[in-house]
């Protein structure tokens, strides 16, 4: 490494230090950061490696660090609690909501889905006799045709023999008008107007082509024959759409059916006109699960006498919670954290005073950018919205439960790593069961990752663009699985963020933000991957010094640590927390 590179090192990781002192390690600052002291023995840590603790001053045995007082606590506060000091909490910017408060979250849903033609408005043309396609008068799929145009024409025998019985009987209509009436009804039940029946008859010539009018006013969406070919007696000649209205096509997972119901309004927008929104009303909700999506179709009319909406194109939609939903409170998706199977939030234990503890949550449906809550949290208690990875920094700078160290003795297992340090994990986390397809496609993708990250590692921004790309690709290949109930509940959790950060990270210019977008990318892959295994070892890393001191964490096909957000500037900086293999245990 360059001396340069080994100063700007060594200038990090005093910042780091200073900031760790500053924020959560003084018990020496001026009054209004002083906290009261604990009846516990004060304890020592390390500012980048929180896991550290001991009972007394010293260097940090990972990376020579000067050993920082550890908050221990303060009087009254539960052994999971830990607070702030009123300097960091201005700085870590934090909000929070009240649980239940009328109001506080939206009760909309998001769906996805395509326009396609109105069937009920669509028309097959037929031939109404047999024959041979003399001419053709429309040629190309997109031609707008009009009710009573001309389409073909048509050379039918039977109708050529069946216009001389015409003339004929019109002879002796006098004499056998049983016989005239007959053969009249006979050419109208081949569509020929009364108005060619009396040509026929007042000039006494056979027509040797017939025409074939069109009966609906619309688009050509389907030519099916050609000039010169012979057609049966009620075989299609062409297809033709009304577009005037078009319908909308959404998807609805399973868990979503009992939010939705006939008549409810629904907005709906598209790419091509990002300023407009349409609104509408749900029509129809189709009565059969899809087995293999697990999916149902929901459908909506909308006006189209403009012509805005075209046959295949992509469009969302927004609609309000069904009013016979059953009534559930819901939370800020920014509140939650999310390790595989278990999501968490940090609450505000004490209304006048910044005290803060970590509480396990059971979250339902997506609605918006909010989820229903299940369990784990009750009408009045105070979340934490925003500067949830700063208070889990936090937590772990003072060896509190945080989203990466669960303190959950009756569970947890301590796994020796190889230094020697004891380090929590949940071994009782279970994988969720997948089709060897799914698995398959996951690690593919996986892989497009771990290319990714490298990019990062390079510091090569526009590599990292081609490697963001390659991996948006492999991660739409993972739509809609065929999985079961609880593991595609969990999955569409995760994969809209999955593609949303991936596609970011391809379109932005700067390496700054490029990082920045993979530290969320990097968080929805270790849930997927806890909650997904993958049969080969995968390590995730930390590094406290990450987003701004917040800390951050990646995934790794090797134990080594080779730094994303740093690059060659700090390029050891982290460690392996966790190892997840084939039995999502260490």
């Amino acid at each position: 490494m360059k001396t340069s590179s080994l100063l700007t090192y060594a200038g990090l990781l005093l910042l780091g230090l200073g900031l760790g002192w500053w924020l959560f390690g003084g018990n020496q600052e001026a009054s209004d950061t002083a906290e009261p002291a604990s009846a516990q023995a004060q304890m020592w840590t390390c500012s980048m490696h929180p896991q550290i603790m001991q009972p007394e001053p010293g260097d940090c045995p990972l990376c020579g660090m000067d050993l920082i007082k550890a908050d221990t606590g303060a009087e009254g506060l539960r052994p999971e609690q830990f607070k702030l000091t009123p300097r960091a909490m201005a700085l870590a910017n934090i909000q929070t909501q009240v649980v239940g408060e009328p109001g506080s979250t939206p009760q909309r849903l998001q769906l996805s889905g395509k326009i396609a033609e109105n069937e009920k408005a669509n028309a097959v043309q037929v031939s109404y006799f047999a024959g041979r396609i003399e001419r053709l008068y429309v040629n190309a799929t997109g031609e707008r045709v009009k009710k009573g145009q001309l389409l073909a024409q048509v050379y039918a025998p039977e109708l050529y023999a069946a216009q001389q019985e015409l003339i004929t009987a019109s002879k002796m209509k006098e004499q056998q008008p049983a016989l005239y009436n007959a053969v009249r009804k006979k050419l109208r039940l081949w569509k020929i107007s009364d108005a060619q029946i009396a040509r026929i008859e007042k000039s006494g010539e056979v027509q040797a082509a017939f025409p074939i009018y069109a009966t609906v006013t619309g688009t050509l969406t389907q030519k099916l024959v050609e000039q010169g070919d012979y057609v049966a007696q009620g075989e299609p000649l062409f297809k033709i759409a009304n577009l005037n209205t078009v319908w909308a096509n959404f998807d609805v997972y399973e868990h979503q059916i009992s939010q939705l119901e006939p008549g409810q309004s629904i907005r709906v927008r598209a790419a091509s006109y990002p300023d407009k929104s349409f609104e509408a009303k749900v029509d129809f909700i189709d009565p059969l699960l899809n087995a293999d999506t697990r999916t149902l179709n929901l459908r909506v009319v909308l006006d189209n006498t403009e012509g805005l909406f075209k046959p295949g194109m992509f469009v969302t939609a927004e609609l309000e919670q069904a009013s016979n939903a059953t009534a559930q409170m819901q939370i800020p998706a920014s509140a939650v954290l999310w390790t595989g199977e278990r999501s968490v939030v940090y609450l505000k234990a004490q209304p006048d005073a910044p005290v803060f503890e970590m509480q396990e949550v059971q979250l339902g449906t997506k609605i918006g950018d909010s989820y229903t809550l299940l369990d784990g949290l009750k009408p009045g208690d105070e979340l934490v919205t925003h500067g949830t990875f700063t208070l889990d920094a936090a937590a772990q700078l003072q060896a509190k439960p945080s989203m990466m160290n669960r303190q959950d003795n009756e569970q947890a297992h301590h796994q020796q790593t190889d230094e020697g340090l004891s380090l929590s994990f949940n071994p009782n986390t279970p994988n969720l069961e997948a089709p060897e397809t799914f698995t398959n496609k996951l690690q593919q993708a996986y892989t497009a990752y771990l290319d990714l990250k490298d990019a990062l590692v390079e510091s090569e921004q526009t590599k990292a663009q081609q490697a963001a790309l390659q991996l948006y690709k492999e991660t739409q290949n993972l739509d809609r699985p065929a999985l079961s109930d609880s593991a595609q509940a969990t999955w569409q959790k995760l994969y809209p963020g999955m593609l949303e950060k991936t596609k970011a990270i391809s379109q932005v210019e700067s390496l700054e933000n490029q990082r920045k977008d993979f530290i969320a990318l990097s968080l929805y892959w270790i849930q997927a991957l806890q909650a997904f295994a993958l049969p080969t070892p995968t390590y995730v890393a930390y590094c406290p010094m990450a987003d701004s001191d917040q800390g951050a964490y990646w995934l790794s096909a090797e134990p080594g640590i080779r730094n994303p957000y740093f690059g060659e500037a700090m390029l050891k900086c982290g460690e392996v927390k966790q190892t997840l293999n084939s039995n999502n245990t260490p």
